[in-house]
């Protein structure tokens, strides 16, 4: 999604039968990747890779469309072995989506799951498998066993129809029945349960189609999540002046058909909002005069966005299209009436594009198709949750794809730059929609991560993300790159050094498409993205070194060898009790004159069944509390590992630091294991 109105995620409810057994057989995404990266054998390789270049025993292979899909064939064929391999249950079974090859052999097959035969939200996972056939890693969605209580739903469909076909009005939505309810296992938040999964359709209210998903507990009737499953964009046409087209001849007809790019199509709805349209035809094989006063203007701008769209991740990565599998989307131009919106839909994996306010500016600009298309690869890999922190993700994979794409076309009319819509002038006064080297820049999006990140509209959710990439391609601090000035800030106040857009092109790459899964959160991606730096250049190698640093300057993490500074740490335990009241843990700190810094680092350190109902907070020598995390019912992961940022500049820096943690909800317990100040 480029851009939208603001939207409330609203808060998803905790469910009632959430414990986890205290070790379980396959472990989470982080913990999984970081030990493989720790121990050095997530894969196998047999040196680490010369200084700086890729290590191709750990690169993706090329794959034609009938390989690919013969290693889905052979993934299916051999899912219940694999399903018993891995200590999945009696009742689990696999279902193969996609399969990515290693220049060593080894496939990461992602895989859904289902349950007694019910689709399971949030069970997709990733498995790693040598050339022998032996399981090297499995990478889980969610480590929660997957059990539930019974299979019938005590609420019915029509119940949890009404509540999804209620909230879908309540968003502007007309339809007054919906278009699908399903039963469901889910287990994206928390412990799984029975649900119903209904989609209800129509138009929301800036007339955008709508397909809102709503997950409702089976049992109690109580919403669980909900999620758009159109991801739109805002923009107005960015003329890419003369390019060629990719076309098709059939006698004296030509028609906007790229049969060199899956047959990728370009449709004319002339004001329509549903089907296909016109395919673009005519007799002469020269596409518009670059003005709205011929329809094929925005036909020969959305041709070609999708083209170069198609070329960038098959030159990069070697994805041949969007599910890469060799078949083309589609591209409708000319959507309703006065639509300031384009979208990318997976149901009719299919790009869409408004002409704009009074149909003077149809949005049919080259980063938008980069940014909207790449929503597409995203749902056909990690598939991120489109909600909360794994939402933010999903946004900035499309923001950090779109600029790749820009960078990639060369195109003079349009230079590659860090800016996202720098040419629409959607805010009036001409300036970009998103900045990535700074995304406070833009009024709403935050340059680095708090506790409370995931309650933010994934648009302004997606900017830590954004500062990453730019952080780790380019570097912080002030600079002029091809004409544009850009000044990056970090979080931790310490410098980074970039490594090139095109390594961090490939370390996002790899992570979104063999690390993640729906339910990543911004731990997991630099779980992620730390493994796939180590297999492409070597977990001692300045480039993994820099993906820490980068993390580390928006908020995630730490640096290599950890802390720089002066640290004082307690790691006396401390219990937690369930739900009850707050304990406290003592640093004295001496020694030190005037006050402490603006960017204190607070290192926290705790084991816990469900970190979503920890508050914690960090109490200054003068009494003054700062809050290092909210409670957050949709925070349904384990443990807390994080490094927080305090502007602490008011305390004296010598006195007695406390942190304060407080369980405020019941049914799970932890540790306080260890924690500290650093004064940098």
């Amino acid at each position: 999604m480029l851009s939208s109105s603001p939207r409330s995620n609203p808060a998803r409810r905790r469910v009632s039968a959430r414990h986890r057994t205290a070790t379980v057989a396959l472990a989470g995404v982080a913990a999984l990747i970081a030990a493989a990266v720790q121990s050095g054998t997530a894969t196998a390789a047999p040196a680490e890779p010369r200084p700086g270049r890729a290590n191709p025993a750990h690169s993706s292979v090329r794959l034609t469309a009938a390989q690919r899909a013969g290693l889905i064939r052979d993934a299916d064929a051999g899912r219940a072995d694999t399903a018993r391999s891995i200590g999945l249950g009696a009742q689990e079974k696999l279902v193969a989506r996609d399969v990515v090859k290693d220049g060593d052999g080894t496939l990461h097959t992602r895989y859904e799951r289902t349950y007694a035969g019910l689709p399971v939200l949030g069970g997709d996972l990733v498995v790693d498998t040598a050339p022998s056939g032996a399981t090297k890693r499995v990478v889980k969605a969610s480590g929660a066993t997957l059990k539930v209580a019974g299979l019938t739903p005590a609420v019915p469909k029509a119940a949890a129809e009404r509540q999804a076909v209620a909230r879908a009005k309540k968003l502007g939505g007309t339809k007054s029945a919906a278009d699908s309810v399903r039963t469901v296992i889910w287990a994206a938040t928390g412990g799984p349960v029975l649900a119903q999964e209904t989609v209800v359709g129509g138009l929301q209210d800036d007339g955008t189609p709508s397909e809102l998903h709503v997950i409702t507990d089976a049992t109690t009737g109580k919403k669980l999540y909900e999620y758009q499953g159109i991801r739109t964009g805002v923009g107005n046409t960015q003329y890419s002046g003369q390019v060629p087209l990719t076309t098709t001849q059939s006698g004296s007809t030509y028609t906007l058909t790229d049969g060199d790019r899956g047959g990728h199509k370009t449709y004319n709805l002339n004001r329509g909002t549903s089907g296909t349209g016109t395919l673009f035809s005519q007799g002469a094989d020269t596409w518009g005069n670059g003005t709205v006063s011929d329809p094929a203007t925005a036909g020969a701008d959305a041709h070609y966005g999708a083209a170069v769209t198609w070329d960038f991740y098959k030159d990069t990565f070697g994805r041949s299209g969007i599910k890469n599998n060799g078949v083309g989307a589609y591209s409708r131009v000319h959507y309703g009436n006065s639509y300031v919106n384009a979208f990318w839909s997976d149901s009719c994996f299919c790009m869409t594009y408004g002409d704009g306010s009074g149909n003077a500016d149809p949005l049919t600009a080259l980063d938008v198709a980069g940014h909207e298309m790449s929503h597409g690869v995203t749902s056909n890999t990690a598939g991120l949750n489109y909600s909360g922190e794994s939402g933010g993700l999903n946004e900035a994979t499309s923001d950090i794809f779109g600029t790749g794409v820009e960078f990639y076309a060369n195109n003079a009319s349009d230079p590659g730059d860090y800016l996202i819509g720098e040419k629409i002038d959607i805010n009036g006064d001409g300036t970009p929609l998103r900045y990535l080297d700074k995304p406070s820049k833009d009024g709403a999006s935050k340059d680095s991560w708090y506790s409370g990140i995931g309650g933010v509209d994934v648009h302004y959710s997606s900017g830590p993300a954004n500062h990453f990439f730019y952080l780790l391609s380019e570097g912080s601090g002030a600079k002029v790159i091809d004409g544009v000035s850009y000044d990056s800030p970090t979080a931790d106040g310490l410098p980074v050094t970039g490594i090139g857009r095109a390594k961090a092109l490939q370390i996002w790459y790899r992570a979104l498409t063999t690390k993640w899964t729906s339910t990543t959160n911004y731990s997991g991606a630099r779980t992620g993205t730390l493994a796939a730096a180590g297999e492409l250049y070597g977990t001692t190698s300045a480039e993994y070194a820099a993906v820490q640093d980068a993390w580390a300057g928006v908020g995630v993490g730490t640096r290599p060898g950890g802390d720089t500074g002066t640290s004082y740490e307690s790691t006396t335990p401390v219990a937690i009790p369930d739900n009850g009241p707050a304990i406290t843990s003592d640093i004295t700190v001496a020694g030190r004159s005037g006050n402490a810094p603006s960017n204190l680092r607070v290192a926290v350190n705790i084991t816990h069944t469900w970190r979503g109902d920890l508050v914690i907070d960090l109490v200054g020598p003068s009494g003054t509390s700062y809050r290092l995390k909210n409670f957050s019912s949709s925070d349904s992961g384990d443990d807390v590992d994080e490094t927080y940022t305090v502007n602490a500049s008011a305390e004296p820096a010598n006195g007695t630091w406390k942190l304060k943690v407080q369980d405020q909800a019941a049914q799970d317990k932890g540790t306080l294991n260890s924690w500290k100040v650093t004064f940098p």
